[in-house]
């Protein structure tokens, strides 16, 4: 319910409200203006971000970003005048609208990038945003359970289009989309084009709902009515479609993209229009009609012929229009009755007269039936289908008139049974909107009849320019109302024949989809949860083994992961070098003193059973290391390392001081598996070091650092001018860590209650 919450006196959200309308509104009239520029051919802006790897913040404007933007602007203009009247009034309507304009950046630059790694930050921006929209009513367990699992699932989606990105841009040897999609054969010839294209797709598929990452589209319903309309019908699900038509170029035209694409597509379109016939609360019923409409946008892309995209660019907006409308009226009429059940729901055009009819122009495009844009969306899709040849034909015009049979009854029970007929008593009393959030769909659903109208329009200007772009090739796209008679003609009167009976009957069919449902042991979204129980039982048992708070382990670990890891890997690879001669010749005795300094200091540490002398011994050992950098002329580093010896003497006995008393180390037995993995450490890391002193010395950075220290640092001093100028960013993370590690420290030793002097006696 839109009303349950405290109440905040705000007219039309304050200056929030008029902001959030004000800010998409100027975006959609910008990019309107770009419409006649963008029908002759592209446009490419941008600069470079990060030069040395290659990242440019990129704008790509075509005709599939450009349709993206006006979609986004325009439709976040309508979703915002509504939301400042559907929530001006709650207390918490300022973050919503921070969330909501965050989102819509997030999709800007997303449709708009042409650099695949600010693609990938945009994406992920909308993820984050969406999470918090989604569970805007965060007191509702629903709410927050919804969230996290459009998160986790859309998140992860991400992570593994991001692999995607980093392998694509290897094979191509660019970033820059407008010059990846230049490059189709080369990646579609290249040995690793199956892993790229599955590793897109599934971002894709996540982001986009399909089978079966499609449960956490009908829970994200938990969000407010505006969110629904918004992000789950006309923007984010769209973002794994716009993934797939940007990428078509470059990955479309196999076998793979064809099948994958049309197979997936069309189970998701019929199992999704099968399953919103099986809903009774209508907002569920347009969650599952969006899953439809994404599947059979994915379906249309993989079949790839230019018809079979101009259908598919074409139903983009039809359905953008339709339902973003839908989704809007659903929210008066609950903000209007206190219900959303079809069963409860009647005769509310009498006292809902103009929601009434922007739910009939909304349902008709729907349902396809003329003159709305939608028949015409319909007819292409058939005559797309039908294009095709072989098995293809057949699935792809099976599966899109299915879904279209079930998209007529569903339009019926959306918007023709709780407007007609007698006014049936609801829990609030049915009365009309108020014009804020009347003005959304009413100028959606008249949209939907412009273009039907006169089609040419949308043609010319965002239909053909987006098929160009996704296609790849400049080809004529002609939109008409009117066909003459043909198989898609008599597809789509047997479509109203079986959508009309289907709807008469919708009841019955639905309680025998609910009687299947009782007994299908598959369930994706208990499935959703058994998985994730299963992730927490394994990060329990991990952490019982791991991480049981035992230090002598996490070292044991550590170390012999490196032995078996590093060792392992040169030992296979026969990376390690075995000519490097080993001699003692110009030796000086007292380097001979330090070094006997260096292990006398080891093997106290490691025989002493005091701790204090264990410290003591240690800073010998290191004092040690220092004198020898001493002699090999690396006096920086000696100081380096001779004050960092005498800090850690120095603050490990104050500690010890402040910390509890611990009883003195009892002598134990020969620890034959710490021996190993030391000794296994000290072999392996000799091993390193001697391969790296036979192989050749590369004096390239040195050679740069004795050129460039004075001249563009104005240092002589080649270490510090490296550490103070060219590590600059480095050095000052490093020393924020040091400052945060000493700021810890001196609260763990203020915070200790001193021992007495006979405990610390007795610690030796």
């Amino acid at each position: 319910m839109a009303d349950d919450y405290p109440k905040v006196d705000r007219v039309m959200g304050g200056p929030a409200g008029w902001i959030s309308v004000a800010f998409p509104a100027i975006l959609f009239l910008y990019f309107l203006g770009w419409l006649p520029q963008i029908a002759q051919g592209p446009q490419v802006h941008g600069f470079d971000w990060v030069p040395s790897l290659g990242v440019r913040l990129s704008v790509l404007l075509d005709g599939l970003s450009l349709t993206f933007a006006l979609l986004i602007t325009g439709i976040g203009t309508a979703v915002t005048l509504y939301s400042a009247r559907y929530l001006g009034q709650h207390p918490d309507y300022p973050r919503f609208v921070s969330y909501l304009l965050m989102f819509m950046v997030g999709m800007l630059g997303l449709v708009l990038a042409d650099n695949l790694i600010a693609l990938f930050v945009f994406w992920e921006v909308t993820t984050i945003a969406s999470y918090l929209l989604i569970g805007f009513n965060a007191d509702s367990a629903k709410s927050r359970r919804s969230a996290l699992q459009a998160l986790l699932v859309t998140g992860t989606g991400g992570l593994i289009l991001l692999a995607g990105i980093i392998v694509i841009g290897n094979v191509a040897g660019t970033f820059e989309l407008s010059q990846i999609t230049q490059q189709g054969d080369l990646i579609r010839a290249h040995p690793w084009y199956l892993a790229i294209l599955l590793l897109f797709l599934a971002g894709g598929f996540t982001k986009s709902a399909q089978v079966p990452f499609h449960f956490w589209l009908p829970n994200a319903m938990a969000a407010p009515t505006p969110v629904s309309a918004y992000l789950h019908s006309a923007t984010m699900v769209k973002a794994g479609v716009f993934l797939m038509a940007r990428m078509n170029p470059a990955l479309g035209g196999t076998d793979a993209w064809f099948w994958i694409l049309t197979l997936f597509g069309g189970v998701t379109a019929v199992f999704a229009s099968v399953m919103a016939l099986r809903q009774t609360d209508i907002k569920q019923v347009l969650a599952y009609t969006t899953l439809m409409a994404l599947g059979t946008l994915t379906m249309f892309l993989g079949a790839g012929t230019h018809y079979a995209i101009m259908a598919a660019m074409l139903f983009l907006v039809v359905h953008s229009l339709y339902k973003a409308a839908l989704f809007l009226m659903i929210g008066i009429v609950d903000h209007a009755t206190g219900t959303r059940e079809a069963g409860v729901l009647g005769g509310l055009s009498k006292a809902m007269p103009l929601t009434g009819l922007a739910a009939a122009m909304a349902a008709i495009s729907m349902a396809g039936i003329p003159p709305m844009v939608g028949f015409i969306g319909k007819e292409f899709m058939y005559k797309a289908g039908l294009g095709l040849g072989g098995f293809g034909a057949f699935w792809v015009t099976v599966m899109a008139f299915a879904a279209s049979v079930m998209m007529f009854a569903v339009g019926g029970i959306v918007a023709l049974k709780p407007f007609r007929g007698d006014l049936r008593p609801t829990p609030t009393e049915a009365h009309e909107g108020p014009w804020p959030m009347l003005a959304g769909p009413l100028v959606l659903g008249a949209l939907s009849l412009i273009f039907g109208l006169v089609p040419g329009v949308l043609g010319y200007y965002l239909v053909g320019p987006a098929t160009h772009a996704v296609f790849g090739e400049v080809r004529p796209v002609h939109l008409y109302l009117w066909g003459g008679f043909n198989m898609a003609l008599v597809l789509s009167i047997l479509t109203f024949v079986a959508g009309w009976l289907l709807y008469r009957r919708h009841e019955a069919v639905r309680a025998g989809l609910m009687r299947f449902e009782s007994r299908n042991p598959v369930d994706f979204d208990a499935g959703w949860d058994r998985l994730l129980e299963g992730f927490k039982a394994m990060a329990a048992w991990q952490t019982r083994i791991i991480q049981n708070g035992d230090l002598p382990r996490y070292m044991a670990v550590t170390f012999a992961t490196f032995v078996v890891l590093v060792g392992g890997t040169f030992i296979l690879r026969g990376a390690f070098a075995t000519g490097v001669g080993m001699t003692t010749d110009g030796v000086h005795p007292i380097q001979w003193t330090v070094l006997a300094l260096i292990i006398a200091g080891a093997v106290l540490t490691v025989m002493t059973h005091s701790r204090m002398t264990a410290v003591a011994g240690m800073g010998a050992a290191g004092i040690g290391v220092a004198l020898l950098f001493i002699m090999f002329s690396a006096p920086d580093v000696a100081i380096t390392q001779l004050l960092v010896e005498v800090l850690v003497v120095v603050l490990v006995s104050l500690a010890m001081l402040r910390l509890p008393y611990l009883p003195r180390r009892t002598k134990g037995g020969f620890r034959t598996g710490h021996a190993v993995i030391a000794g296994g450490m000290g072999l392996i890391t000799t091993l390193l070091m001697t391969s790296m002193l036979a192989g050749a010395f590369d004096p390239r950075l040195t050679q740069f650092f004795e050129a460039a220290s004075y001249p563009e640092a104005f240092g002589r001093n080649i270490v510090n001018v490296i550490l103070v100028d060219f590590r600059t960013v480095d050095t000052f993370g490093e020393i924020v860590v040091v400052a945060i590690a000493a700021i810890g420290a001196l609260a763990l030793l203020r915070g200790g209650s001193p021992r007495s002097r006979t405990d610390a006696e007795k610690e030796g």
